[in-house]
């Protein structure tokens, strides 16, 4: 258990220090080269972002300017490089047997379907490669990420949340070593079929298969049904 942490606090590829984003093309540009706004909006908009101290400005364009959110969504698509996602079809069932809901409120994330050997995961104004990555190792499949349209969004996690998820707990740890005894002890005291580790930002999520009717993969994978499987999800670090 200790070497499973350590090798997850250690791994660099599930830290997302907010400087991927720095380096793209500004959303109003986006929106602007595309004839979707024009200069005297853009400028308005930015302004009142700029006085209000808060706010994204494509929520300021559609707020301030009329802007269609459709549009504002096929610019961070262009800005982002991924798809723009519809939720149409959308079954929060078993999409809540994906992840915790602490992880999916926490990271802003919607779990949207599995299609064969796929998942999309759903964000709303940008993407978070951590998360993707997590649920690509906890599930053991190719994750596709993209934005979908805020509303629809909204409505779809309002649903996914009337649903029934895993059984979990959520922990706040003060250091690694009290981490790795918390771990130790759930899976003495489960013992697990199957279980898997992953971190995604200070989150460590162990998820632990009890029996093997609930596993679609020899290594736990995409959980076939709730029952006799358990999250612990842990937060390193006490939040104020």
């Amino acid at each position: 258990m200790a070497l499973a942490v350590r090798r997850e606090f250690g791994d660099g590829r599930t830290m997302d220090d907010g400087t991927e984003h720095r380096h793209r093309v500004p959303l109003g540009l986006v929106l602007l080269s595309q004839g979707w706004v024009t200069h005297p909006q853009l400028q308005h908009a930015l302004a009142v972002q700029k006085r209000a101290g808060k706010g994204r400005i494509g929520s300021w364009l559609i707020a301030e300017c009329g802007v269609k959110e459709e549009h504002i969504k096929r610019g961070l698509g262009m800005q982002w490089n991924c798809p723009v996602l519809s939720v149409e079809g959308f079954d929060p069932e078993p999409m809540a047997l994906l992840a915790p809901r602490v992880l999916i409120e926490r990271l802003g994330m919607l779990p949207l379907r599995v299609v064969k050997d796929r998942m999309y995961l759903a964000f709303e104004d940008r993407l978070d490669a951590s998360a993707a990555l997590a649920m690509q190792r906890m599930s053991g499949i190719k994750v596709e990420s993209g934005l979908a349209d805020g509303l629809e969004l909204k409505w779809a996690r309002q649903r996914l949340f009337h649903s029934e998820f895993i059984d979990a707990r959520f922990d706040q740890v003060g250091n690694i070593d009290s981490l790795t005894r918390r771990m130790a002890l759930a899976l003495v005291k489960l013992q697990p079929r199957a279980a898997q580790l992953v971190r995604v930002h200070q989150f460590y999520w162990l998820r632990m298969w009890l029996e093997t009717g609930s596993m679609s993969t020899r290594d736990g994978g995409v959980p076939t049904k709730r029952e006799d499987v358990v999250d612990r999800v842990y937060s390193l670090g006490f939040e104020q």
